[in-house]
């Protein structure tokens, strides 16, 4: 899957791409929201932000490379501000103060926002997370069904631990993969 790409974006300064999207700190993990106009990417980051996690960049994030991994950031004319439809631009960090904000985060988990609908088809399992090429880079990807009663920010910080868990060498998936394979065994 590609990333998406703002309107004005693209190959910007030397080795920077931009890319439409909202970039949050949650837990130390570095999330690129990702997700067509209006699918709620800034909401999500918002709810983020107001349980204690981080804006690093909203609308455009700034990608580059950095001694191999993949960083991001807000341009500097936009930087700590949000855009939240009804009530128009903010400044979190003059709102929420500093420790609402960062500078940067490495990006270690794309949270795919897609619009619900009867038939969409989604990961039920998670035996194997599948990645995305982000600007060069392989990164992690969860696409997540936006549902009119749905919490996005729940689910992106439910994400952001299983993709921990999974970062240890665990995962609930496998877990108990092994668990039914070790009872179906044990019953033939």
């Amino acid at each position: 899957m590609a990333t998406d790409q703002h309107p004005s974006a693209g190959a910007s300064a030397e080795g920077t791409v931009q890319v439409h999207g909202a970039l949050v700190e949650v837990r130390g993990t570095g999330v690129l929201i990702l997700g067509p106009s209006g699918a709620g990417k800034s909401e999500t980051a918002l709810e983020l932000i107001t349980r204690g996690h981080r804006l690093v960049a909203d609308d455009v994030v700034r990608l580059e490379e950095r001694d191999g991994r993949l960083e991001g950031q807000a341009p500097e004319l936009i930087r700590h501000h949000l855009e939240v439809r009804g009530i128009g631009i903010v400044d979190l960090r003059r709102l929420y103060g500093e420790v609402a904000v960062a500078m940067r985060a490495t990006v270690d988990l794309v949270c795919r926002i897609v619009p619900w609908k009867e038939g969409l088809v989604v990961e039920r399992v998670g035996l194997e997370r599948p990645v995305e090429s982000v600007a060069g880079h392989s990164i992690p990807v969860v696409v997540l069904p936006a549902r009119p009663s749905g919490n996005l920010a729940t689910l992106v910080d439910l994400a952001v631990r299983d993709h921990r868990d999974r970062a240890g060498g665990e995962s609930a998936a496998h877990r108990l993969d092994e668990r039914v394979k070790r009872a179906a065994l044990g019953k033939s």
